[in-house]
């Protein structure tokens, strides 16, 4: 497939931009930011795209959208209309009626959609969604933790503190992951409750002062609750999945996957390792398209979102 790079915002784009070389063409790139920009073309060589026409009127059958996330739904309509199939880095957009707009314009056009949800694809979260599903009955608790230490580090770049274009700080990027896999599991909820702090001085391009550190709890009408946790400032933390139900428990963590279920006669035992399937930006370049990364997963995470940050202290 053709692609173009529309926006290097996202600290993914470098990498996206080097997948999508190896999988196909990238015919050129479209960025706003001077800097950003020019270092990247100085690295790769790639054709520029001096405005969004350009682009638009380009040979590129996808597009990678990698601009920053207050402007996602301007520029994924334009795409859409121009007939250009969309991978998007998440979220989608800040507002349910954003991603809406996103979502008629895709359905409008007839174009392909694919938005970055990876975890969804890994063998561990795999059989944490199928054990959940198949063994554990009615589910009563879900907890997802995924924390680094990029702001105590200070290795983020300064924009993902712009709180106009992220629409949020540690939550809305680093929490996205914890959203979209316990909406997976345990479906929509119907209403959230958030803690978001700002604990960490030693990120001096915090200006906003974006939460860094960020809990958000989840009630859904069947009496679940799932937590998501998150955070820029929690050096060497592993990441961790876990679902209660009345019929057992199964938890993924770097040591792999545990279940305690009538078949393990209520004894923990670990599983034997599955095999992932290929990210989302692998299915988008290929045309092999799995379920669970499109347009209505893409709205779910926004509303999740919309959620967190209605209701925070």
């Amino acid at each position: 497939m053709k692609v173009a790079m529309c926006g290097l915002w996202h600290v993914h784009a470098w990498g996206y931009y080097e997948r999508a070389a190896e999988l196909g063409e990238v015919v050129g790139v479209w960025e706003e930011d001077d800097e950003r920009r020019n270092e990247f073309c100085e690295k790769y060589g790639v054709k520029v795209f001096e405005t969004l026409d350009d682009l638009l009127a380009s040979d590129a059958e996808g597009v990678i959208v990698c601009t920053s996330t207050d402007t996602h739904v301007d520029v994924m309509v334009r795409l859409a209309d121009a007939g250009k199939h969309i991978f998007t880095e998440k979220v989608l957009a800040l507002t349910d009626e954003g991603a809406a707009k996103v979502e008629e314009a895709v359905k409008r056009n007839g174009v392909n959609f694919v938005i970055s949800l990876p975890w969804k694809y890994s063998g561990s979260q795999i059989a944490v969604h199928d054990i959940a599903v198949n063994e554990l009955g009615k589910l009563n608790y879900a907890r997802f933790r995924n924390c680094h230490g990029g702001s105590v580090d200070n290795w983020l770049p300064p924009h993902f503190y712009n709180a106009k274009e992220c629409g949020g700080g540690a939550m809305i990027d680093l929490g996205a992951h914890g959203m979209y896999l316990i909406d997976w599991i345990c479906g929509q909820p119907i209403s959230a409750a958030s803690v978001f702090t700002k604990s960490c001085d030693c990120a001096p391009a915090n200006v906003d002062g974006v939460e860094d550190n960020a809990v958000t709890v989840l009630h859904f009408a069947d009496g679940c609750i799932a937590v998501n946790e998150t955070g820029f400032v929690s050096r060497g933390c592993p990441a961790i999945m876990e679902v209660g139900g009345e019929n057992g428990y199964v938890r993924a963590d770097n040591n792999g996957v545990v279940k305690c279920t009538a078949e393990t006669e209520y004894k923990p035992v670990k599983v034997e390792d599955i095999k992932g399937q290929p990210e989302p930006l692998v299915q988008f370049l290929t045309g092999n398209i799995l379920p669970g990364c499109g347009i209505q997963e893409a709205k779910n995470l926004t509303h999740l979102m919309v959620l967190a940050y209605g209701n925070q202290v």
